[in-house]
């Protein structure tokens, strides 16, 4: 007979030892994302068979106005075993738990793969007329285990959130990855990598290259100069920009765990800051995180280099993925965000729809206040 599951608050040093174990986690359930997200009151569990550590999760707890009250929130989490048919024996001792905290609900986002299209699938979307979303499109592969999750968490109760901002902080249900092994583990090749991308994008390489674009890796000591760009950028794409005091915050709670963890990198051109990013590692994951470019010189193609420079890195140290993160579902050729999905789509790579956000109401009152004062911020 299995021994059953039990649950309990675990070191940030436990869980740091247990995500080192592993091949990868979301950065989000490092335990130093805690110190990221320090408006949010955090905690790392454990679930133990008998005496062995088997999984752990980053709860960061937002409290509601006036009360104390918490929605309990496992941003891509928890890191547990997502591929048995019982998850009722993971998750029934968290929910208890995160009820003895004052939790009036749990919000989770299970890192489990349930589609995925090839960048060709993608890209002819895009130019059909009649596609509008992903959706519409079939999937070059449906996860099984993603199936077998979905199916498990709607008989469990919870239910399925729309990812959006403000207070849930939701993250994207559809990422762009490039995938740095083949189909039977091996790691691929620079030349293969650069080989899937299209004409474009190694036109673009070719000519930051020529033009004599440089990329380093910076230090704390750059995040000014990364800000600066930011802050430009963020003024031409109409988007709010996150203060310098977030990024330092940021780059020395990760550089802490662990060197390699984030990176930031800088293309010059003539000494003038063209592009900058923000790259992050957790084991054989990496993200593209943080991204800034000039308006000016533009034609030296510094956000291709810097790219590239960083996908380099990421095959250096065993990366198995290079994810560039969020996209939208939408194919709309006349929708603002294909464009972004353009810029990613010419990597190669594929599109990815994870399982998403889901939330348990454990005060079902509370969680229909909550809902509703979303609904009036939003």
């Amino acid at each position: 007979m299995t021994t059953p599951l039990s649950l309990r608050p675990i070191t940030a040093q436990e869980h740091r030892e247990f995500i080192a174990r592993r091949s990868s986690a979301s950065f989000l359930q490092t335990p130093a994302w805690a110190r990221v997200k320090s408006d949010w009151r955090s905690e790392s569990i454990g679930w133990h068979r008998g005496a062995e550590l088997v999984g752990v999760g980053l709860v960061l707890y937002r409290q509601l106005p006036k009360v104390r009250r918490y929605l309990a929130y496992l941003p891509e989490g928890p890191v547990i075993d997502w591929s048995g048919d019982d998850l009722q024996a993971w998750l029934t001792p968290m929910v208890a738990h995160l009820k003895q905290q004052g939790a009036f609900a749990v919000r989770m986002g299970p890192p489990v793969v349930t589609r995925r299209w090839s960048a060709e699938q993608v890209k002819a979307g895009i130019a059909d007329d009649a596609v509008r979303s992903l959706g519409d499109v079939p999937p070059l592969e449906r996860s099984q285990e993603g199936a077998r999750v979905i199916a498990q968490l709607h008989e469990l109760g919870w239910q399925h959130q729309a990812a959006e901002g403000g207070f849930s902080a939701g993250q994207p249900q559809f990422n762009f990855q490039i995938p740095l092994v083949d189909a039977e583990g091996t790691p691929r090749s620079e030349d293969d990598v650069l080989k899937g991308m299209n004409q474009l994008w190694r036109r673009n390489i070719k000519k930051a290259d020529k033009s004599g674009v440089e990329v380093v890796r910076g230090d704390a000591t750059d995040l000014k100069a990364f800000h600066d760009l930011y802050a430009h950028t963020a003024e031409r794409d109409h988007f709010t920009p996150r203060p310098l005091s977030y990024f330092e915050t940021m780059y020395d709670a990760l550089a802490a765990e662990d060197p390699d963890r984030i990176q930031l990198w800088l293309a010059r051109h003539e000494g003038d800051l063209v592009a900058a990013t923000i790259a992050i590692r957790v084991g054989t994951h990496a993200w593209y995180s943080y991204g800034a470019s000039s308006t000016e010189k533009r034609e030296v193609r510094g956000s291709n280099a810097v790219q590239w420079a960083m996908i380099r890195h990421a095959l250096e140290a065993g990366a198995h993925v290079y994810d560039l993160r969020g996209i939208t579902e939408t194919l709309d050729s006349d929708d603002p965000h294909v464009g972004l999905i353009q810029f990613k789509v010419g990597t190669g790579g594929q599109a990815v729809e994870h399982a998403g956000e889901w939330d348990l109401p454990v005060n079902r009152a509370i969680y229909k206040a909550f809902q509703l004062y979303l609904a009036r911020r939003g």
